[in-house]
């Protein structure tokens, strides 16, 4: 019973170990964005994030939605240097993808649409 207990423990700590450490496959930082500086693109996808990540992700990307005070690990904030330093393709990638509670959005947004979403995400870098 307790080896079975320890284990359990493992299990979940390298769960969320694996969830806050989350890399893209090293092909990923190859994909390229067909909108990179795309203003307009960046519009359209403050637009869909109004709509679909700030429950968990917040307002302004700080990773402080109300869905995600309730997730382990908590959503990353947008601004965090580890996420800004990522390649667009890696950011595609995890968006297209999803892991754990964040879901695939291959299946449900065009890739137009996620690389809308990469190019706002762009926008929420930390301001110096």
């Amino acid at each position: 019973m307790r080896v079975f207990a320890i284990l359990i423990l493992f299990l979940v700590a390298s769960s969320s170990y694996a969830q806050e450490n989350w890399t893209a496959p090293e092909e990923s930082k190859n994909i390229v964005n067909p909108y990179e500086g795309n203003i307009i693109a960046a519009q359209k996808g403050q637009k869909l994030y109004s709509k679909l990540c700030w429950t968990c992700h917040g307002k302004n990307g700080l990773g402080d939605g109300p869905a995600g005070a309730g997730l382990n690990p908590k959503p990353k904030s947008f601004a965090d240097k580890d996420v800004q330093i990522q390649s667009d393709g890696e950011l595609f990638w995890k968006l297209s993808n999803g892991k754990g509670m964040m879901v695939p959005y291959k299946h449900s947004l065009n890739e137009e649409m996620r690389w809308q979403l990469i190019n706002y995400i762009r926008t929420l870098k930390a301001q110096k």
